[in-house]
């Protein structure tokens, strides 16, 4: 008598956490996005002398908000205590990405060459491996994934699927669940959760950015290859390591 009481006892307490488990579906996630610009520099010269008045990280805050597998991500605040020249923050503040996971659609507004370019396309696949290592993000078990975008940069991304959606920073998605921490080394760019808010979801934002023209993802490769391969045709390393950075942040 005293094991079958202890057995529903064990029973009823599985079914107490199983059911107080959340599982969320709407919400405000914002990412502290840290980035080592220094290290994102060519070594020439003129770069050097730069870096001298540069501090050695670019900090903003971004907000990526979602209802109903409807998304999108942008740009809200740079950390105060690092001063960064204009140059190096309108890119990021202009750059809006917005997510229809039910239509399978991506719409992007990017800033390049300084103008705002528009995408539409379909969602890009990410090819991931999981891994049995985890972690807690803001109170969040979180499972650790191996991915690669533009063929070869690796990201490693921690997710937990008690957020439903499969999104994360920028155009990084398709885990079975939401991205909470990312990493890049390649571009020295980590991405962490803060904050995550069940209230203060604006639904009426989440809609198509609207523009008379649009580019596919494959048009905005080339149209970014094209260009920095005119900004030099040097084959040496440094000259590479800075085109890759300026082609790979683009397509990001």
């Amino acid at each position: 008598m005293k094991k079958i009481l202890q057995i529903v006892i064990i029973f009823t307490i599985a079914s107490i956490r199983v059911n107080a488990q959340q599982f969320i579906d709407k919400a405000v996630i914002e990412f502290e996005v840290k980035t080592n610009i220094k290290k994102t520099m060519s070594n020439s010269s003129w770069a050097e002398m730069i870096k001298e008045n540069l501090p050695q990280f670019k900090t903003g805050y971004y907000q990526f908000s979602f209802s109903n597998n409807k998304s999108n991500y942008k740009f809200n605040r740079w950390d105060e205590k690092a001063k960064v020249p204009e140059y190096m923050r309108t890119n990021d503040e202009q750059n809006i990405y917005y997510f229809d996971h039910n239509l399978n659609k991506i719409y992007q507004q990017k800033s390049i060459f300084g103008s705002n370019i528009m995408i539409e396309d379909s969602i890009p696949a990410i090819k991931w491996r999981l891994t049995n290592e985890s972690r807690l993000i803001e109170g969040f078990n979180c499972r650790k994934a191996v991915g690669i975008i533009n063929d070869s940069v690796y990201v490693f991304a921690f997710y937990t699927e008690e957020i439903l959606i499969p999104g994360g920073p920028c155009s990084i998605n398709g885990l079975p669940g939401m991205i909470l921490g990312l990493t890049i080394p390649r571009m020295y760019t980590s991405f962490i959760a803060t904050k995550i808010m069940l209230t203060g979801v604006k639904e009426d934002e989440l809609k198509p950015i609207a523009a008379k023209k649009y580019l596919t993802r494959g048009g905005l490769k080339k149209m970014i290859n094209d260009r920095a391969q005119e900004w030099s045709d040097s084959d040496d390393e440094d000259s590479n390591s800075w085109k890759n950075q300026f082609v790979w942040g683009a397509l990001l």
